[in-house]
């Protein structure tokens, strides 16, 4: 178990565990989390807002929210940490902002005032993160919990039972999370995950998708001799330039073919670079 290649993910467990843990023995907790009625309307707090989301106020959420950033931290191998770190800031930035307004201008109203709380704690961004394991990692297997005790049948499709794959412990772990301290804990889940969709998909503004944190901040050099991701892409720009440039003069006899392939495979990767970064 480590966090190879995922520094963005070690440092939201540690820095969640910590603040935890900090929020508990300085006896500050009451601040994080959001009463409308009370922290809105009452004493005009909006500031909550932006720090419900740094920790949890129960050892079983940071239990479960630090496992579940472990497991999703194959989002950050697949992205880079650049990426990964502008996603995460980009999904807390709309989810202090979403979630709040619409407990206090949608649920809250429909509600009477029952559905007035918001717990502290990420789940929004974890459900963000999850979001993207779903649409981009696939299963490796399934496998079926039979409901009967009887003799299995020649055509299990026909067998009664629950089908599971081996993603299913970490929806199981985030479901955990958004039934913590429902309704408000759900309502989180659901934000975070429509928010992560919407990136997915670029239904968001342009801005919001495209930009990326200073590599400094992250400890990437973006700058300096051609090394990393930043080195690869570079390299790939320059090979399909001159691809294209060689392209355009004179084949010999037989080699039109390999050209054209290898411009197809160069065009391929430095698709997948710019993806990812």
């Amino acid at each position: 178990m480590s966090f190879s290649n995922a520094p963005v993910t070690r440092t939201l467990v540690l820095g969640l565990a910590g603040a935890s843990i900090a929020a508990t023995l300085l006896d500050i907790k009451h601040y994080f989390y959001i009463s409308v009625a009370t922290h809105f309307l009452r004493y005009h707090q909006p500031w909550r807002a932006l720090i419900y989301q740094l920790c949890y106020t129960n050892s079983s959420e940071v239990l479960f929210a630090c496992m579940s950033l472990y497991n999703l931290r194959t989002i950050e191998q697949l992205w880079g940490p650049r990426k990964y770190a502008s996603f995460i800031i980009v999904t807390y930035l709309l989810t202090s902002v979403i979630t709040p307004l619409l407990l206090t201008l949608v649920l809250r109203p429909l509600s009477m005032g029952v559905i007035d709380f918001l717990p502290a704690g990420p789940t929004p961004i974890i459900f963000g993160v999850l979001a993207q394991y779903h649409a981009i990692v696939p299963h490796l297997y399934k496998y079926k919990l039979a409901l009967s005790t009887g003799a299995p049948k020649a055509d299990e499709s026909q067998t009664p039972g629950l089908t599971f794959s081996d993603k299913s412990t970490r929806y199981v772990m985030a479901l955990q999370l958004a039934l913590f301290q429902w309704p408000g804990s759900l309502l989180g889940a659901v934000v975070g995950w429509a928010v992560g969709y919407l990136w997915r998909n670029e239904l968001l503004p342009g801005v919001l998708t495209r930009w990326r944190v200073p590599g400094w901040m992250i400890g990437v050099k973006t700058h300096g001799p051609r090394q990393g991701i930043e080195g690869i892409r570079r390299r790939l720009e320059d090979e399909g330039s001159s691809m294209s440039t060689a392209s355009g003069a004179q084949p010999v006899a037989g080699g039109q073919g390999d050209t054209n392939r290898r411009r197809a495979m160069g065009e391929q990767l430095l698709d997948e670079v710019r993806g990812a970064l």
